[in-house]
Parts: structure tokens; sequence; C-alpha cells
């Protein structure tokens, strides 16, 4: 009798089966979808060169959406990763100024990354703040302000050959070497999420912070670590974007945020915290930058790309909550929320 309830009691109807193996393999789906699509519209969009533009653009933008993919794991965020990486960048380019040696000026920009990713970690977890919306949002624009102080808006030419090989440089003129450094971090993500006790924590924390604390997670450690993690990726990220336009200016990724944000959500990761994967995660900003190049050569203005961009971010936030449960959940959610604050 207990045999035969177990078994009633896992059984899902099939269409929420069918749904939720559709909604794993949706994003790689679309991204063969939109290459079937351009290729057969236009001659100049499935070649060698083209292609390797796409993962040459798109690497930078790799790196940051790693750091918002374990933010959305832990149920937060971190908008402050483009303001990181301009910042990041022109921290280094005051070292280059300076005449320091390139390869201390690129470990500069890579641990200032991590301090301003620590001061995020630090800002929420010590001073208690509702969520990491609000800090990262103040911080964005501190961030930001700052690039613009330190330069007076002017952008600066001329990088180090150090750095312009990490972001243009191609092995044998065909292979270039960002896209290695991206692997490189891809799999190191992905093992500290699947093979380590920290990533189970990471998903942990989103999952449940309360039982998280139950279970002897120091959780606040686990939040600013992934923060400060956030951060070393933008820094790594504004070595990328440097080496590939020799140019170090204060507007470095602004509004890539919210790229790394719709990348990662349509990746399949849940703003609810706890679910989400590396590849998933790089699915998406290969999604959004095949489409963005797709559209340029077919000559759409930035502006309805744009548009665009946004009506992607609104159809995967209906699939996370689709895939959630349903607008029933969600208000079920918010509704047991306002009556465990009524009775704090």
């Amino acid at each position: 009798m207990s045999n035969q309830t177990d078994n009633v009691r896992i059984q899902k109807p099939f269409y929420k089966v069918l749904f939720s193996k559709f909604a794993e393999a949706g994003p790689l789906i679309a991204l063969l979808l939109v290459v079937i699509i351009f290729a057969s519209i236009t001659d100049s969009f499935l070649t060698t060169r083209n292609m390797l533009s796409i993962l040459k653009q798109s690497s930078a933008q790799c790196l940051v959406a790693l750091g918002i993919l374990l933010a959305i794991l832990t149920g937060g965020n971190d908008l402050s990763v483009g303001s990181t990486l301009g910042l990041s960048m022109v921290i280094m380019g005051l070292t280059i100024h300076a005449g320091w040696n390139p390869y201390l000026s690129m470990l500069v920009c890579a641990l200032t990354g991590a301090f301003l990713g620590l001061c995020n970690g630090l800002i929420f977890t010590k001073g208690k703040l509702p969520h990491p919306y609000i800090v990262t949002l103040g911080t964005l624009n501190i961030y930001r302000g700052l690039c613009l102080i330190i330069t007076h808006g002017t952008p600066v030419s001329g990088m180090p050959s150090t750095i312009t090989f990490l972001g243009s440089y191609s092995i044998e003129k065909i292979f270039p070497v960002c896209i290695f450094v991206v692997l490189l971090f891809y799999i190191i993500w992905w093992f500290m999420l699947t093979r380590t006790t920290f990533g189970r924590h990471i998903y942990a924390v989103g999952g449940n912070p309360a039982a998280a604390r139950l279970a002897g997670i120091n959780v606040n450690w686990v939040l600013t670590a992934v923060y400060t993690l956030s951060g070393l990726v933008s820094g790594m990220a504004a070595l990328l974007l440097c080496g590939r336009t020799n140019s170090i200016f204060p507007t470095a990724g602004q509004t890539w945020e919210t790229n790394a944000i719709a990348a990662v959500i349509i990746g399949g990761a849940s703003f609810s915290g706890g679910r989400g994967s590396v590849l998933g995660t790089l699915t998406g900003v290969l999604l959004i930058q095949t489409t963005t190049n797709g559209l340029n050569i077919l000559g759409m203005s930035s502006d309805w790309q744009t548009v665009f961009l946004g009506s992607m971010i609104i159809l995967s936030v209906f699939i996370d909550v689709i895939r959630n449960g349903g607008f029933k959940s969600v208000k079920s959610l918010v509704k047991n929320n306002n009556k465990a604050d009524v009775k704090k």
C-alpha cells in the first residue's frame, strides 16, 4: 500500500513532464533554430569568419554572465557587473599609465573586480539589507561615477601587447585566445558548482536559505564569496574587452547587466534561486549574441534590437513562472511570505 502511495506521489501530469524536458533543452533548440533561420536568409551568416566573430565578441559577456549566474543561484542578483567591469578597466589603465609591468596591471584588474564584488557581498550581509538588488543598484551608480571621475570621461587607446594578446590574438590566425580563456572559466565554474561542497551550498542557499542555515551552512559566507567571484569574472571580462578594443573607456560594460541577466534566465536559471547551470548560461549568451549578429547583418536598427531583447527577457520570465508551477504557485508564495511578515 505504501509503495502504491509513493508511486502516486512522485507521478506528474504528462504535459508537465514534457514541458520540463522541453524547457531544459529549449535554449539549445532555440539557438539551433536561430542559426538555421539566419543561415537560410543570408549567405554571409554561416561562415567561419562570422562564427568566430560571434564567439570573440561574446567572450567578455560570457564571463560577466558567470557572475550573474552565481548571484541568481542564491536567489539574488548583481546589477553592478557592468560598472565593476568598467572600474576594473579604469584602475588597470591607471597602473599602465604609471608604467607598471603589464602582467601586474592585469592582476590588478582582476583583483579590483574581486574587491568590488567583495564590497557588494559585505554591504549586503553585514548591513542586513533585504535584497542584494538594493546594494548592487547603488554600487552600479557608484562604480560608474568613479569611472567618469577618474577618466574625466575620456577614453585612452594603445594598450600593451600583453593585454591585447588575450582579447585580439588568434592562434594560427583562426582560434581566438579569448575563447580558450572563456572555456577555462566555464570548466572551473562547472566543476565548482557540480563537484564541490561550496557549489552544493550555493544551490542550497538559493533553494531555501532558512533550511541551509539549519543544516549548518554559513549563508553569509557563501553570499559574500558569490559576489566576490562575480566581481572577479567581471574584472577578467574587463581584460578581454580591453584587449579586444585596444582601449580603456569609462563607459565599458554599460548596460551589460541587462544582457547577462537575460542570458542566465533564458539559459534556464530561476529568479527564485536554486536552479541554473553553466551550460545553460553559455547557451543563453550565445543565443543573444547570435541573434544580435544576425539582425545586424540584416540591417535591423539597434533600437529595434533592444525591443527584441526585452521581449526575450519577458518570455523567459513567463517560462520560468510556468516551470515553477504557474501563477497560482507564485501567488501562494507571496501570500505565505506576507503571513510570515505579519507573524514577525
